[in-house]
């Protein structure tokens, strides 16, 4: 193939014509050369936001940016007049600062072009675009033998979700996703004391979240608005719906769209429901059940509270997120407050829900858990008292509690896998991603067949479990 930057178009057939093939049409050797000296390459798919953090991690941790690639060109950036304008200059031009940070990094806005030019200097590449991008960049970084680092959620569907874990497995590259905490020391202590029966035997976990802090609920799109220069919407939108600009939609608001975001249980359940699907060996729920507030066909709920039901492990799991009350105002797009959707006293016991994030609920008594915090206890504390030998460690820890570290680690062969890795966070965010199917379909008790993928009576929901992409981003696996 010429040597000449491909056009996008003439790309997209290129990656069409190919996905069908093991690799992807790519097949690319290391980009460093193994010595004592040597240094893992990564490409930062999404820069900005909270791509600038996972390069400083994986900076930190030991690895060397050598490409970046942003769908914002902040250097190209001009945002005129507005009402938000002054708001969104400030969102948009702090996705410059990764590259001032990485000059000598080669910088891109499609990383479909990016892998073509690069692919034989880079090793790994971390994703930490919207939620719509993240299998598309995954899938493609791992045919083409690179390791991969995903933000949360893994992916925005489930189908997705189960590919990339077969995908990791098939080609061997070292994965993790970015639900952070999961690296934690006290975590995974947590985790070895629930295996051990800490709290005897567990038939309820609560957990709860804040958020939405963006706006959600809506019923209508907005207005479309012409593109900021330096802004490459086209590749924005990638492989979901197309929709006209809109700066409700992006640089912020993106998560509380369905075609691109999985609202507040996408966001915040990869890091607060961790404890519990880790600690209690949680897999499949056999049906799950949303009951909310403001959710529409194109937004996620202002708020919502779903039960997963864990049968094989008898366990049901409530989740909650929003505020109670709150209202959608549509003229300055955002929510109002209301009151915080958390579990009753009945369950909370005086305890300030403020400081937490979970319950589990164990026939000896409740534990409370905080993922930021070493601030975890059971309630009654004579529930430890009974205890006449603490458990051994089982669980790895991560070298500085840090999960950039555990990856290159991972990578470099001292550990045999993050603990995040895809073999986990695959299963992992499908069953987060049920009840963002639920929160769709209000009020039904859907019954899910893990097996086959799909919802028992309604195989009217396949496309959300597999939706269809947009015209030149198709892909198999």
């Amino acid at each position: 193939m010429s040597k000449e930057k491909l056009s996008r178009r003439n790309f997209s057939k290129t990656i069409g014509a190919a996905a069908g093939a093991s690799a992807f049409g790519f097949q690319f050797v290391p980009g460093h050369v193994w010595g004592a000296n040597s240094r893992i390459q990564i490409a930062g798919i999404g820069s900005g936001g909270k791509g600038k953090a996972d390069l400083a991690g994986s900076a930190k941790a030991g690895m060397h940016v050598t490409a970046l690639v942003d769908v914002v060109d902040a250097r190209k950036l001009a945002i005129r007049g507005g009402k938000d304008s002054k708001k969104l200059r400030s969102r948009l031009s702090s996705m410059g600062h990764a590259r001032d940070t990485y000059s000598d990094a080669k910088f891109y806005t499609d990383y479909r072009e990016m892998f073509h030019d690069m692919g034989d200097k880079i090793d790994a590449v971390t994703v930490s675009t919207p939620d719509h991008h993240h299998f598309h960049a995954s899938v493609m970084a791992m045919k083409a033998g690179k390791h991969v680092y995903c933000q949360k959620p893994l992916t925005h569907g489930i189908w997705e979700a189960r590919m990339l874990t077969k995908l990791a497995k098939e080609t061997g590259v070292k994965t993790q996703m970015g639900n952070q905490a999961h690296a934690n020391s006290h975590m995974r202590r947590v985790v070895e004391l629930l295996r051990a029966g800490i709290i005897g035997k567990v038939s309820e976990v609560h957990a709860w979240t804040n958020r939405p802090i963006w706006a959600q609920g809506f019923d209508v799109t907005p207005p479309a608005e012409t593109p900021p220069e330096g802004i490459d919407w086209e590749q924005w939108i990638g492989p979901a719906p197309w929709v006209d600009y809109s700066s409700k939609i992006a640089p912020f608001s993106w998560r509380g769209w369905w075609n691109f975001g999985t609202g507040a249980l996408g966001d915040m359940a990869c890091h607060i429901m961790d404890l519990p699907y880790w600690g209690l060996g949680l897999t499949s729920p056999v049906s799950v059940q949303a009951k909310q507030e403001g959710g529409t066909k194109l937004s996620a709920p202002i708020n919502s509270t779903i039960e997963y039901d864990f049968a094989n492990e008898g366990v049901k799991l409530h989740w909650y997120d929003g505020q109670i009350g709150a209202l959608f105002d549509s003229e300055n797009w955002r929510l109002n407050k209301g009151e915080f959707n958390r579990p009753d006293e009945k369950i909370l016991e005086g305890v300030n829900y403020k400081e937490f994030g979970s319950v589990i609920v164990g026939d000896r008594g409740k534990l409370f858990f905080n993922r930021k915090n070493d601030t975890w206890f059971v309630k009654p504390s004579s529930a430890l008292a009974e205890i006449k030998e603490w458990p051994e460690k089982s669980v790895p820890r991560a070298k500085g509690d840090d999960n950039y570290a555990e990856w290159l680690e991972a990578i470099e062969g001292k550990v045999e896998r993050g603990q995040s890795d895809f073999a986990y966070a695959g299963p992992f965010t499908e069953t987060i991603l049920l009840g963002c199917v639920a929160q769709q379909n209000p009020g039904e008790k859907l019954k899910w067949d893990a097996g086959s993928l799909s919802f028992k009576g309604r195989e009217d929901l396949n496309p959300i479990v597999r939706r269809e992409y947009r015209k030149g981003w198709e892909i198999e696996v």
